[in-house]
Parts: structure tokens; sequence; C-alpha cells
């Protein structure tokens, strides 16, 4: 798969929850968990698993930082 993201985060699902709508997939990445929300439809045409490796791909014209 190629695309121009460059924010590229490459995990496993660790847990689906599935609505009427909609889909919350939680994905590890690293020591980090990452939360997705797509479309129920669109977690079916990928056939998203638990276990599965996936890559979320952050496209956005702001990311906030904080530091500890």
């Amino acid at each position: 798969m190629e695309i121009s993201a460059r924010n590229q985060l490459r995990g496993q699902v660790t847990d689906i929850k599935l609505g009427g709508v909609m889909a919350e997939v939680r994905v590890q990445v690293g020591q980090s968990e990452i939360v997705s929300v797509i479309t129920r439809g669109a977690a079916e045409a990928l056939g998203i698993k638990v276990g599965d490796e996936v890559v979320a791909i952050v496209k956005a014209t702001a990311v906030m930082l904080g530091k500890p």
C-alpha cells in the first residue's frame, strides 16, 4: 500500500467494538495505544480482526503535543 501520508504507525489490533454504524478499533503501537473510530462497513470490508497487524495513518492539519 503506497499513500502520501507520512505519519504511518504500524501496530496490532487489540480490541474491536462494533456498533450499529461505527466501529471502535484499538491498536497497540509500541508502548502506546491508538483508538480509531471508523465506519462498521469499513471495518467489515477490511476484515479487521483482533491480532491483525494494521497501519494507523494520521492525516491532520494540527497535531498537539504535551510535555510531562
